[in-house]
Order: structure tokens, then C-alpha cells, then sequence
């Protein structure tokens, strides 16, 4: 993949090819099912109309990874942080999905438009994941970290899948790691092997931050802010 990614040139579409590329790991643990949004073609449509719209040029952006998606944001988008709402409401990209929403989505947007809008915030930013797929076990979110078994089945597809990321050309003096403490340990640990990033820069959880810590929102968005001044 990475061959061929050097040979595009604008961002969206090797944005594309990476997402439309995606292998799911193998050998999950039993009772563990993959979140696998864009093996939809309406989803990976979608895709293709957000990335056009923000990332349709060659200048690079820096890294925010969170987790994995989840089944009320980039697990039905497959954009990252992004439920059907603001896909819709604030990417202004009509789809078929409803309106339903989901907390981290809407702490992120909060953010964005403290930021300057999505049009500011996308031009410097990409918003990804540690582990592009997500998992669901007895019905609910799990998160890649949460099994033995799981992580040490992903860690190779997660490796790939920043590697490929980082070949597309994004900006690697700072990464925003999004997710709190394990998180922020497991792409360290990773990082200070392959030597992707030279900073890593962790951030609390949107959904933890909505759901226990809402009246202190606007000091955790300005913590978001300040990660995103360092350097810039």
C-alpha cells in the first residue's frame, strides 16, 4: 500500500485508498465481532464525499488518533467522531442515516467550532483512530486495549495501518492521542519502537468528559486547543 500511496497525490485520495484498502485482522478472540463500516459501499461513499470536501489538496495535516470507532459514530460514518448528525449538520453532507448522535461526537464538534469551524479545523487536522476497525462484544463497544487476546491479535493490523497513515504524509512532529491513559501508553510504547511521531501529546475522552465531567466542558475544550497551539 505504500507504494501506491506515494503515488497519489491528493490527500483525499490516498484518504480513500487507505479506508477502501482496510483488512480486518484475523483470528479474533471468540465472542468478539469486527466493526467493519466501510466494507458498506454507501458508507464508503460517504467517506469519499467528506474527504473531497476537507482534504482535496496536497497540504499535510497533523494526527489526532483516538481509540477504535464505535457503533454510534465512525462505526455507522466511518468518519471518526463523527456521528450521523454532525455529518450532517455540521460536514453538510446529506446521507441516509438518520440524525442520531452520540457524546464524543459532539464534545469533538463543540471543539471544532471553538476552533474556527470544520473548514479551519480540517485543513489543519485528521482525525483517525490507533485501530481503524472497531469491536463489539454481547452487544456493546469494546475497546482494542480491553482484551489480552484482542490486542495481541490487532497490534500487527495496528502497525500497518499507522504505518500506512504515516506514509501518506501527514505532519509527524506532534501527534494529539485522544483516549486517556491506556490510550495514550499503547501508542507510546509503539511509537518509541517505530519512531513515528517525535511527540505525543494525550488527551481525556470526549465520552468521559460529557458523561462525568460536563460542567468542566469548556476548560477540557480549551485543553484540546492548547495541545493543537503547541508547535504550530
Amino acid at each position: 500500500m505504500k507504494i501506491i500511496i506515494q503515488l497519489i497525490s491528493k490527500l483525499s485520495e490516498k484518504l480513500i485508498h487507505f479506508y477502501q484498502s482496510l483488512l480486518p485482522p484475523k483470528n479474533l478472540p471468540k465472542g468478539i465481532e469486527i466493526l467493519f463500516p466501510q466494507k458498506d459501499p454507501q458508507v464508503i461513499e460517504l467517506i469519499k464525499k467528506f474527504f473531497e470536501k476537507y482534504f482535496n489538496d496536497t497540504m499535510p495535516r497533523r494526527l489526532m488518533l483516538g481509540i477504535n470507532p464505535g457503533r454510534y459514530g465512525a462505526g455507522i460514518t466511518g468518519v471518526n467522531f463523527t456521528a450521523p448528525r454532525q455529518l450532517k449538520e455540521n460536514c453538510r453532507i446529506d446521507h441516509h442515516l438518520g440524525l442520531s448522535s452520540e457524546l464524543s461526537a459532539e464534545f469533538i464538534y463543540d471543539m471544532i467550532n471553538e476552533y474556527g469551524g470544520v473548514k479551519k479545523f480540517y485543513t489543519n487536522w485528521f482525525i483517525g483512530s490507533v485501530c481503524p476497525l472497531g469491536f463489539i462484544k454481547s452487544g456493546k463497544n469494546i475497546n482494542y486495549y480491553d482484551d489480552k487476546k484482542l490486542i495481541e491479535a490487532v497490534t500487527p493490523f495496528i502497525v500497518d495501518c499507522i504505518n500506512n497513515q504515516v506514509a501518506i504524509g501527514f505532519n509527524t512532529d506532534k501527534c494529539l492521542c485522544i483516549g486517556g491513559e491506556k490510550n495514550f501508553k499503547f501508542l507510546s510504547g509503539l511509537n518509541n519502537e517505530h519512531k513515528w511521531f517525535r511527540e505525543i501529546v494525550p488527551l481525556p475522552h470526549p465520552r468521559f468528559i460529557l458523561q462525568y465531567r460536563r460542567k468542566q466542558k469548556d476548560q477540557f475544550i480549551h485543553q484540546y486547543l492548547s495541545a493543537m497551539r503547541i508547535g504550530q
